[in-house]
């Protein structure tokens, strides 16, 4: 779930030693396409306590745009966007739905069970490559083999909300800085292919 089609593959590849490099897990990229240009969104975070800083967002969107600009793995004009997964963040590796047991969450899997893809309930764990959640209005622990997955995040409450805040102050951050949470000022970067403006 880190990466959604071949490209995102391809370049989760390239993406991911540098970000290694950089101390930082990436926990998610997409390759969007625009109206004007495509965007490319990574997420990241250190795997020690699973935040970023905004330098450390600028870091690695700087060594990123340098290999891309080497190994040109993108096609025509792209928008660069370096940011933290934010607090109803994407849950994309095993470790993530260990890390939020306890937490509500949404699940959308790849295929029918039971009669329907879209789960919502709080996070019971991990175990045996299946995702533990118990399932709004039945009583029993639902188990969901994490590959038949293809989206699933936290869902927004008051609870994750105190979390976050928790965390921001535990960083001495004021509890409202004027950015939405997940997003990152000023690190994106403008890459364009000259040579290759079909895309």
């Amino acid at each position: 779930m880190r990466a959604k089609t071949a490209q995102d593959r391809q370049l989760l590849e390239l993406i991911d030693p540098i970000a290694e490099s950089l101390g930082l897990d990436v926990v998610r990229i997409r390759l969007m396409s625009g109206s004007k240009r495509q965007r490319l969104q990574i997420m990241a975070e250190r795997p020690t306590d699973h935040d970023i800083s905004v330098e450390q967002c600028a870091k690695l969107s700087r060594a990123v745009s340098e290999v891309f600009d080497a190994s040109d793995p993108i096609a025509g004009e792209y928008l660069l966007e370096v940011s933290s997964p934010g607090i109803d963040r994407p849950l994309t590796r095993p470790i993530d739905f260990e890390l939020f047991e306890g937490e509500e969450a949404r699940l959308e899997t790849d295929r029918m069970i039971e009669g329907r893809k879209r789960f919502k309930g709080v996070l019971a764990g991990f175990e045996d490559d299946n995702v533990l959640i118990d399932l709004d209005g039945e009583e029993d622990t639902a188990l969901i083999p994490f590959d038949w997955i293809s989206d699933a995040k936290l869902v927004l409450t008051d609870a994750l909300m105190k979390r976050g805040a928790a965390i921001r102050a535990a960083r001495g951050e004021p509890e409202d800085d004027g950015l939405p949470e997940g997003d990152v000022a000023d690190t994106e970067t403008d890459t364009t292919t000259p040579s290759e403006d079909n895309a």
